[in-house]
């Protein structure tokens, strides 16, 4: 029974219409940032790098720079005319040139560009600080035309050779580098190899190498031609994808270090902002607890201080806030290294330890500093609003007990003038009765007038008391 049904099964299924393969039919609809979000990851691939190589790297600030603009100066290099600005919307490009590569990244607040070219004999790991701009393939001229301004300009040549010769190498790499002192670091080590029965040997690519798998050598130094140099060593057969993710890393570690560092200069130059705010918080302070100043004058004092925190907070917040989000990024491209440390010298994990850590901490200081000023202006503003509200409060009781002093005043006038009021009133009655009895007396009616009005009087102030009496009850009653 289940055999035949599985047939039935299978039969209607083969009978169902065939959509288009672009067509899913297996899930809902795809949510509108689905592949984008999916082909985030792809979206910067490293490059494939061969040995020897030499990359010229460019990182510059594209504040006010548009795509456009940066499209155009693509379009300079050869054969790249026709370049449309829909291919550089996903914030990467890379152009393939005759014996080189060009890489455009677009970062929030830079662009990068990677110029990967074959490293000449006479710039190998033999030679003596070499010239490495005079065998670029592209001319000066488009470099100087870059749109930007530059924070950052690396070159890096990544040679072959053995790492067996420690000394012999190192001799070579200093002599490369111009002779002066270097940070260098052994990268790909692997702590769980290092010893141990079951330590992987090397093979032939350099893989599982228990002591690394290539040389990264520097001076964090600017050059007379305005760049900084770099040097991997690696051994032969390292493979091109490693030596991309080398690459990347390297000149990412850099770029981000110059970045991070973007945020000591305004820290440095809000610490005399600060210590006057503070300064003027303590002073205000003190007015506010030895009532020594008016709330008005205080208020004053206290708003402008606070606007001048609040501005600076909002001029600088972001900035800060970049400046840990970068030095993050530096630690994780550190990590990434997996370095080493070669005798004699100090690694780059190190270095970036005790030169960019205090500026790094000088920052933070300066951002909560910021923070907690602006707490403190806070919780002042709240004591002299606190202060103001009391003193507001004793004004209104002071104003409701002149009004109702202004009340119980007007009533006892009122009840005078009611009083008046009854007597006129009765008055008034009395005399239109005096009047009714000398109308009745000319006609014939034997009667006194005035007797009868003044035996009236009494009843005439009862009868107007009476009824003043209901009108206050009636409006008594509708209240």
């Amino acid at each position: 029974m289940r055999l035949n049904e599985c047939k039935i099964t299978c039969m209607h299924i083969a009978s169902a219409p065939v959509l288009p393969a672009s067509a899913s039919t297996w899930l809902p609809p795809d949510d509108a940032l689905r592949s984008e979000l999916h082909n985030e990851v792809h979206a910067r691939p490293s490059a494939r790098i061969r040995l020897p190589a030499l990359i010229v790297y460019v990182a510059v600030l594209n504040e006010g720079v548009s795509r456009q603009a940066e499209c155009e100066h693509l379009r300079q290099l050869p054969g790249q005319a026709d370049l449309t600005l829909e291919r550089m919307q996903g914030n990467f490009v890379r152009l393939r040139l005759d014996g080189l590569t060009v890489k455009w990244e677009r970062h929030t607040e830079f662009t990068r560009y990677s110029i990967i070219q074959p490293l000449p004999e006479y710039a190998g790991l033999g030679a003596s600080e070499p010239d490495l701009l005079g065998c670029l393939a592209l001319p000066q001229y488009w470099f100087a035309q870059i749109p930007g301004r530059t924070v950052a300009a690396i070159q890096l040549a990544m040679v072959n050779a053995p790492l067996d010769e420690a000394t012999t190498l190192m001799a070579q790499a200093v002599a490369w580098l111009g002779g002066r002192t270097v940070v260098a670091s052994l990268m790909g080590s692997n702590p769980s190899q290092l010893a141990g029965p079951l330590a992987e040997p090397p093979n032939r690519h350099g893989y599982g190498h228990p002591m690394g798998h290539s040389w990264a050598l520097t001076q964090f130094r600017l050059q007379a031609d305005g760049f900084e140099r770099m040097l991997v060593i690696a051994p032969e057969g390292t493979s091109q994808t490693r030596a991309g993710r080398i690459a990347a890393r390297l000149l990412e570690l850099e770029t981000y270090r110059l970045m991070a560092l973007r945020g000591l200069p305004v820290a440095k130059a809000l610490g005399p902002m600060l210590a006057q705010s503070e300064a003027a918080l303590v002073r205000i302070t003190a007015q506010l607890e030895n009532k020594s100043a008016s709330d008005q004058e205080l208020l004053d004092t206290l708003v402008a201080l606070a606007a001048g925190v609040e501005r600076a907070t909002a001029e600088n917040n972001y900035r800060f806030a970049a400046t840990q989000a970068y030095h993050t990024l530096v630690r994780q491209r550190i990590a990434e290294l997996r370095e080493k440390a070669i005798p004699g010298t100090q690694t780059i994990g190190e270095f970036m330890q005790r030169r960019l850590s205090p500026a790094m901490a000088t920052v933070a200081a300066t951002g909560q500093r910021l923070a907690s000023l602006s707490e403190r202006v806070a919780r002042t503003s709240d004591l002299l609003r606190t202060r103001v509200d009391i003193a507001t409060e004793m004004q209104n009781q002071q104003l409701l007990e002149k009004l109702t002093h202004g009340q119980e005043t007007q009533l006892r006038l009122q009840s005078t003038v009611e009083g008046l009021s009854i007597a006129a009133i009765s008055y008034y009655v009395i005399s239109l009765l005096l009047y009714g009895g000398k109308a009745l007396k000319a006609l014939g009616v034997p009667m006194n007038p005035e007797m009868a009005a003044g035996a009236l009087v009494p009843v005439v102030l009862w009868a107007v008391w009476r009824t003043t009496q209901r009108i206050h009850a009636r409006l008594h009653t509708a209240h």
